[in-house]
This record gives C-alpha cells, sequence and structure tokens, in this order.
C-alpha cells in the first residue's frame, strides 16, 4: 500500500468526477466505426480502492488486465450496375460490383464468379479471364484494368477498404429479346469461413484470433443482363477553349459538349429524349445549342431542344422515335466557366 498526500475530496466532489468519467467513457465509446475496434487492440483496465486507516488516505490499485481484441472477418459484395442491356453474341459485356472488407482487420479476398444461376433464360459466358480490377476507377473496362488471377493477386483489404471488380461476360447467340442472364460475383475469407462465432487460432493480424462474423466470411451479388433487339447509346465529349487562345479549363473558357445518340437493332426506341444538366460551376451559353446541325431555341416551342430553367438548369432535346436507320443524332451546346 502506498500512502495518498492528496487530502480527502467531499464525497459530492467524488460523485461529480465520478459521472464526468463515466459521461466521458461512453462518448468514447460511440465514435462510429463501421469495422469496430480495430484487431489487435489492446483493452486494459485497473481498479483501485480508497480507504481511510487511522486518519490516513491510502490507496490500492487491482492488477492490470489486459484483452487483445480479435479480428473479425467479414465481407460485402455489392452490385454497381443497373440492369445491362444487350443483344445476342455481344462479348465483354461487364458488371461492376464493390467487395469491402467489412471486418476489423486487414483480409485477403478471394474471387470467383459463376453463371450457373437457377431462375434466369440463359447462362452468360464467362470471358477469359473473367475478373477484373477497375484499377483505374473509370467505372469501365479498360486497357488499364488488371485482370484477376486466384491466388496470385488476391486482393489484400484493410478494415473498412474497398475495392471495384467487373465481372465480364459474352452473350450467346440464341438469347432472344427480353430473355434475362445473370452472373454473380462472390468474395471469400482466405483466412476461413464458417458459422458465426467460428474461431481460427493465430490466424488474425499479428498471430491474434480470427473469429468468423455474421457474414460467415464470404458475401456474394448477382448482376443481370436483359437481351433488347434495340440498343441506344449515347457518348459524351468535351472540347475546351480559354480566354487566351488556348484549352485550359480556367474562369471564363468556354466549353462546348458533344452529345452523339446511336440506335443498334431492328427496333424503334420511342419517344427518345436527351437530358443533359448544366454543370456546376458553369453557365449555359445562350444560342448555343445545336441538332444535327441545326440551331435550337433555348425556349421551349416548337424545335426539338430548350434550356430547362424550371429546377436545375438542364439541356432537354427530343430525338422522338429512332432506329438505326436515322443514323447518329449529334448534339452541341456550350458554358462557360463561372
Amino acid at each position: 500500500m502506498r500512502a495518498v498526500t492528496e487530502p480527502h475530496r467531499p464525497l459530492k466532489e467524488v460523485c461529480a468526477r465520478l459521472v464526468y468519467v463515466a459521461i466521458a467513457t461512453v462518448a468514447a465509446g460511440t465514435q462510429a466505426l463501421a469495422a469496430g475496434t480495430p484487431a489487435g487492440t489492446l483493452i486494459e483496465g485497473t481498479a483501485t480502492v480508497d480507504f481511510d486507516y487511522g486518519g490516513t488516505p491510502f490507496s490500492v490499485s487491482s492488477n492490470t488486465t489486459v484483452l487483445v481484441v480479435a479480428e473479425r472477418i467479414d465481407v460485402a459484395t455489392v452490385l454497381q450496375s443497373s440492369q445491362q442491356v444487350v443483344a445476342g453474341n455481344d462479348t465483354d459485356r461487364t458488371l461492376l460490383f464493390t467487395v469491402t472488407n467489412t471486418g476489423n482487420g486487414t483480409e485477403t479476398y478471394s474471387l470467383a464468379i459463376d453463371n450457373l444461376l437457377a431462375g434466369d433464360d440463359f447462362d452468360p459466358v464467362a470471358a477469359v479471364p473473367a475478373i477484373y480490377f477497375d484499377t483505374d476507377a473509370s467505372g469501365d473496362l479498360t486497357a488499364a484494368d488488371q485482370a484477376y488471377t486466384p491466388g496470385t493477386n488476391d486482393p489484400v483489404l484493410a478494415a473498412d477498404a474497398s475495392i471495384d471488380v467487373f465481372l465480364v461476360n459474352d452473350i450467346p447467340a440464341g438469347a432472344g429479346n427480353g430473355d434475362i442472364g445473370r452472373s454473380q460475383l462472390t468474395a471469400t475469407s482466405t483466412t476461413g469461413t464458417g458459422a458465426a462465432g467460428t474461431v481460427f487460432a493465430g490466424s488474425g493480424d499479428g498471430g491474434i484470433d480470427a473469429v468468423v462474423g455474421t457474414t460467415g466470411g464470404q458475401s456474394s451479388d448477382v448482376g443481370e443482363y436483359i437481351v433488347s433487339d434495340i440498343q441506344v447509346t449515347i457518348v459524351k465529349s468535351q472540347g475546351v477553349s480559354d480566354p487566351f487562345g488556348g484549352t485550359e479549363p480556367l474562369p471564363g473558357a468556354t466549353i462546348t459538349y458533344t452529345l452523339a445518340v446511336d440506335v443498334i437493332g431492328s427496333g424503334t426506341a420511342t419517344s427518345s429524349v436527351v437530358r443533359d444538366p448544366v454543370p456546376d460551376y458553369t453557365t449555359y451559353v445562350p444560342g448555343s445549342l445545336v441538332l444535327n446541325g441545326v440551331a435550337q431555341s433555348d425556349a421551349a416551342d416548337a424545335d426539338a431542344g430548350e434550356l430547362d430553367v424550371s429546377a436545375r438548369p438542364t439541356i432537354v432535346v427530343r430525338l422522338g422515335d429512332l432506329t438505326l436507320a436515322d443514323g447518329t443524332q449529334t448534339i452541341v451546346f456550350q458554358v462557360s466557366i463561372d
């Protein structure tokens, strides 16, 4: 035992201090951590007892308890793509997913594609390779994206970290109009899977225990392709002209946007309308809207185009019924950088 030189505090003051400490402890414990307390964190606790003996205050400390937070194995696989409109015999059609480590430690995951799913009309044909990482974060499959090879470049994710993954499939020639095909991505912890609470002793970060969480250490999601006899594509490009004769996107520079709309297939896209909101930090250049080389007024009138200012300023062009025979519909308009 060690004597305490600090004088006795009134009971009211001691109680007030205890209440303050309790409130501070609760507040600290409610900070939002999606993955929970990090694996390997030490939880330590020491108790004390204070008393008087012969008019002298004393304080005795207990031993310190130490607990190491185990690693929880959890994962979430979430589809990002909408239903993809395709045609029979299409190739390299992608579905985008996000895989997130929802556990509290660093985890490695294996990835797998499955196209043999019940309840659809056709089985997409997995490309070779069939899984890519969205390496350039473009949201589209590009030459910069890295192919996944199981066991070679399995993604390693810190707690709360995510990675975007493409499934790449070909569409069989026999798929007909309105048919639906499904493709599934599964992410599986390489540490192990099982019922919630399954323990993998010493397999967590730094040799601590790893415990399977509510996801079982595995997560899947499914994307869909739908076959259509007609597909409509729209491609947007831009060019910049600055006030000094250059192409730098400076305040006062003009951005010229070009939209190209095409129809593929044998059907008719009825009542086609293009909408393009004017970007933030820019102002529409009055009178700059052009459709297929013909100037359009900014007002809602007899021609096809207008600037709709009922809410956020938006370019609206009504293209009507479109078929493959109509060819590319080209829309051009300009904005200035504020």
